[in-house]
């Protein structure tokens, strides 16, 4: 580190834990430091380890003292809707009433600029306040609005990955579109946002139901045009989904096959739900890298069913977290971390035992590699970006209590995605910035 590098970092203090490796493949995949030491400077981690290894190195750097908590990297989320956060909790109902009574009447008011940006704002605060600090952003079906939304995303310093959602067909006539309209929108998009400060662009359309081979080619004709932007969007989420795209595609050999035709499956791929999968689908999406987006909460609250976690590691499908708000529950990537658990418990012998450290790896690490990020987020390893979540239980709360009597960090963890909340969130840093600090940390 350079002398000017050494003035401007900071050392923070404070017991962390990462997953630098997969603990799906290495048993010894979660880093614990439990009285740690992370240098930061210019948001960058310039050295992690120990705090008195670390204090000694670096004896002028100034110290911010974070014990009393549990530092974590910033959670990913894989898989969530800009326009569905004011309509969060439509229960008691499948998949396709949910889209129709719930979902799309409030996409369509997202027409309107002004209500757009105020819906933004509070999907963007929503996230950072749960602790997300990088997101896989399902847009709007309105360019306008999907421009607003990176113009906040901005605003706040989120990480996001976010696209223009494209369909042309059984949806609302207004959020319906055309192939050339759906390219030329989207390529205004990617050259005004991809790559600009922390926003990054994805190839977004709804899913086949609602969008024909053009729109989908449409959609190959800007991921070949544009290498390096993301694609993603919904597959195998409800069985009446499944057998309306099958008529849809009497010519496909399933789901997948509709994206495969147009050259949408690449590792820049992210496929949300995934719950109804043939094997050769799993097998096709382990050879191009393509990753699965694990939304239990969501395929609980619309009824999907049970997400085949160990059918997908078999094959060797990628897996990550997703919110899918507002299908889902809520912003809490600890939330769907423990979903995860329960479901997979529930499953017996066809599911698979997770620990709090593979929760970890889900809800961090898992979806950087998804996204394409892993070399600049995801874990505390030196030359990463300071993307992280202090978790500080509130005075008088059961995990308060937990984490000042605990064994050990492993059982505070464990704790933190059983009874966590967006309330135990006490700071959240993107990039070394300080994008939200709760009032008081011992409030």
């Amino acid at each position: 580190m350079t002398q000017f590098q050494t003035d401007q970092a900071q050392l923070y203090r404070a017991t962390f834990m990462h997953t630098p490796a997969n603990p799906f493949k290495h048993a010894d995949a979660l880093h614990l430091q439990e009285d740690g030491g992370l240098l930061v400077g210019g948001g960058i981690i310039r050295a992690s380890g120990s705090y008195a290894d670390l204090s000694n190195e670096y004896p002028a750097a100034p110290v911010s003292d974070l014990r009393g908590g549990l530092l974590l990297p910033g959670l990913i989320d894989t898989h969530v809707h800009f326009p569905q956060v004011r309509v969060i909790g439509g229960l008691g109902m499948p998949l396709l009433d949910w889209l129709d009574q719930v979902a799309l009447p409030e996409e369509a008011r997202l027409a309107d600029p002004g209500y757009a940006r105020a819906v933004a704002r509070e999907f963007t605060r929503g996230l950072v306040q749960a602790g997300t600090t990088t997101a896989l952003v399902f847009g709007s079906h309105f360019a306008a609005a999907v421009d607003v939304f990176f113009e906040e995303a901005a605003r706040l310093g989120l990480r996001s990955v976010a696209g223009l959602v494209v369909s042309d067909r059984l949806l609302r006539p207004e959020l319906h579109t055309t192939p050339q309209r759906a390219y030329d929108q989207a390529r205004t998009l990617i050259e005004k946002w991809h790559g600009v400060g922390r926003n990054l662009y994805a190839v977004t359309p709804r899913f086949s139901l609602s969008a024909s081979e053009g729109i989908l080619e449409a959609c190959g004709a800007l991921l070949r045009e544009f290498p390096d932007v993301r694609f993603t969007s919904h597959i195998n989420e409800n069985r009446a989904e499944i057998g309306t795209v099958k008529e849809l595609f009497p010519a496909s050999r399933d789901y997948l096959d509709t994206y495969e035709q147009a050259g949408l499956v690449t590792p820049r791929s992210v496929l949300a739900h995934n719950v109804h999968p043939t094997d050769r689908e799993l097998g096709v999406m382990a050879a191009h890298h393509c990753t699965a987006a694990h939304c239990p909460c969501s395929n609980s609250a619309l009824g999907s069913g049970f997400f085949p976690l160990r059918r997908h590691l078999d094959a060797g499908v990628h897996v990550a977290l997703g919110s899918d708000v507002g299908g889902g529950t809520g912003f809490s990537l600890l939330k769907e971390g423990l979903q995860a658990y329960f479901m997979q418990q529930l499953l017996g012998g066809n599911g698979v035992p997770l620990t709090p450290a593979h929760l970890l790896y889900l809800s961090t690490r898992a979806g950087a590699e998804a996204l394409g990020l892993g070399d600049l987020t995801g874990d505390f390893s030196a030359g990463k970006q300071f993307d992280a979540v202090l978790l500080s239980p509130q005075a008088g709360t059961p995990l308060r209590a937990v984490y000042d009597h605990a064994a050990g960090p492993k059982r505070q963890l464990a704790a933190t995605f059983a009874t966590g909340t967006a309330g135990d969130v006490a700071r959240v840093w993107i990039g070394g910035d300080l994008v939200h600090e709760r009032t008081s940390l011992n409030d």
